[in-house]
């Protein structure tokens, strides 16, 4: 009996892999952005011998119109415009899609040993500035204790380095690598090495700067200017001059040299207005790939009784895996289609008047028109901009939940944050309003909302509490 037991759970466990590659497969490829998922595209085609891109028959293929969409289907009129012109010249659109494989970018710690190997120092230097720079966290500082940096410049040399040694060359690094402020021990350190490398061409303007970073920075962190004033001796105005010219540095030097892969922001989906049906039209992008087809080719191979069995196994597989990924291109397109067609619908006034007219939209409401599961809705929604009349906007901007509001019917979330951030920024900046002010006045405009409200609300969107916002 226990032998029996032991094949089936074999045999259903296996079953069970079959269908896992499928829908990871699938569900990866939902939740990838236009520029992610061309690049997926290009990998594919490259690996699979059974994937080609499809070529348009003629150029008056290129672009396809739709007549008149039914609810939830893509209105295609724009959305394909772009996307075929590459085989048209008669260049390989298949090779065009891999060299569109974008080189990963280097880390930072890539980045800085480049620049350190150009560096005019000796060899004890330039050794103990490798290990140091391993060292340097993701802000360009390195926040590392003296002891801990001799401890890991032993180990990696197995030679005692002193600590002057080390000194002089955590010094080097901040006068050779790039951009200024890297290598610093702290804030004010990398914060003053910036501003002495701002100073060699402009030392007048810089000299009131430095004193504040030198003497005054907690004070500034805390908004406390009158004191400053006083105690800098340079009087008010100048330290408002100071601190504005203070914008010109970073508080992040190492992110300059941005240490995580960026895609550019590519529109997954449009919404445009149609002046001919009085009405916004949605269109989903395919950004530089011609649609994917299985290559006649290799399913006339898989197909012919004289081709040998191992391999019409092997095209067979490929030629699974190849369907498998144009139905998931396939599914995405027409979920993201179906989504933002809602969107359109749900948040004309916004498309019609802007932030501040953004209505709730839950995930679950739109997973149920749609018949699909919530995880569905979220992942389609996850990373995707869409191009729309206002401009382009992150596809999740669009669901939040949202609040009862006696003028102008339920308002999301998001517009009442709008409402909050056009009340602060039009405050007295000498009497800045208190959180308890500011929730009186959302509720002058028919917001029902408590004070913890606007206290959590002020700080998503990054607002100081009235003290540190206060102007002198």
């Amino acid at each position: 009996m226990g032998m029996h037991f032991d094949t089936h759970q074999k045999m259903h466990t296996g079953q069970q892999l079959q269908l896992a590659p499928r829908i990871i497969q699938t569900m990866e490829i939902m939740q990838l952005p236009l520029p992610a998922l061309e690049e997926k595209i290009a990998q594919e085609l490259e690996s699979n011998i059974a994937l080609e891109l499809e070529e348009p028959e003629q150029e008056d293929d290129i672009v396809q119109e739709i007549e008149e969409p039914n609810e939830f289907e893509n209105d295609d009129d724009y959305a394909d415009m772009p996307r075929q012109a590459s085989s048209i010249d008669g260049r390989d659109p298949k090779l065009d899609a891999m060299s569109n494989i974008r080189a990963r970018q280097e880390s930072l710690s890539e980045q800085l040993l480049h620049q350190w190997g150009l560096a005019d120092v000796d060899a004890t230097t330039l050794n103990i500035g490798i290990i140091l720079i391993g060292m340097i966290d993701t802000d360009g500082f390195l926040t590392c204790s003296m002891q801990e940096l001799s401890e890991q410049v032993i180990k990696d040399t197995n030679n005692e380095s002193s600590t002057d040694q080390i000194e002089k060359t955590i010094l080097s690094l901040q006068k050779w690598l790039d951009p200024p402020g890297i290598a610093a021990r702290s804030l004010q350190e990398s914060l003053l090495i910036q501003v002495h490398a701002f100073a060699a061409d402009d030392p007048e303007s810089w000299n009131d700067v430095e004193v504040l970073i030198e003497n005054h920075l907690d004070d500034l962190i805390a908004n406390r200017l009158p004191k400053i004033a006083t105690g800098s001796g340079i009087g008010l105005n100048r330290v408002k001059i100071a601190i504005e010219r203070m914008h010109e540095l970073t508080l992040s030097p190492g992110r300059l040299l941005a240490t995580d892969r960026v895609l550019p922001v590519i529109p997954d989906a449009f919404i445009e207005y149609d002046d001919s049906k009085n009405k916004y039209v949605v269109g989903v992008s395919n950004g530089s790939l011609p649609p994917l087809r299985l290559s006649p080719t290799y399913i006339n191979v898989a197909n012919d009784a004289n081709s040998d069995e191992a391999t019409k196994q092997f095209i067979h597989r490929n030629i699974n895996a190849a369907r498998w990924i144009i139905e998931a291109v396939g599914q995405r397109r027409t979920t993201l289609g179906n989504i933002v067609q809602i969107v359109a619908q749900r948040q004309c006034d916004f498309l019609d008047q802007g932030d501040a007219f953004l209505r709730p939209l839950p995930m679950v409401e739109v997973s149920d028109i749609l018949g699909i599961h919530v995880a569905t809705v979220s992942r389609a929604v996850a990373d995707k901009w869409v191009q729309t009349p206002r401009g382009i906007f992150p596809l999740r901007r669009f669901f939040s939940g949202g609040t009862g509001s006696n003028t102008d019917g339920d308002m999301s979330w998001e517009a009442v944050k709008t409402r909050l951030q056009n009340i602060i920024d039009g405050e007295d900046k000498n009497k800045p309003l208190s959180d308890d002010a500011l929730a009186k006045k959302l509720r002058e405009q028919g917001i029902e909302i408590a004070r913890r409200t606007v206290v959590k609300y002020r700080q998503q969107l990054g607002i100081a509490a009235a003290r540190l916002r206060r102007e002198f």
